[in-house]
């Protein structure tokens, strides 16, 4: 029987496939691809298989944020 915790877990992953973190962000499977590419994105490889690691999606969120508050 799986418990509150690990459904928790299960629904919020550490480590988000490129199609996750791309919905997160509300862009295309190839515009993540072309911020990890830039380095704006940072990104594992487990096995060949890309992985983002939530805490980049995050990261990635406050830099952007962080950029438009310079310009306003």
């Amino acid at each position: 029987m799986e418990t509150a915790t690990q459904a928790t877990e299960a629904a919020n992953p550490l480590l988000l496939r490129v199609e996750d973190a791309a919905t997160l962000l509300t862009i295309g499977r190839t515009r993540v691809y072309d911020l990890v590419r830039s380095g704006d994105l940072k990104s594992v490889k487990i096995f060949g298989a890309r992985r983002i690691p939530r805490s980049a999606v995050e990261d990635y969120i406050a830099k952007l944020l962080k950029e438009s508050e310079e310009v306003a």
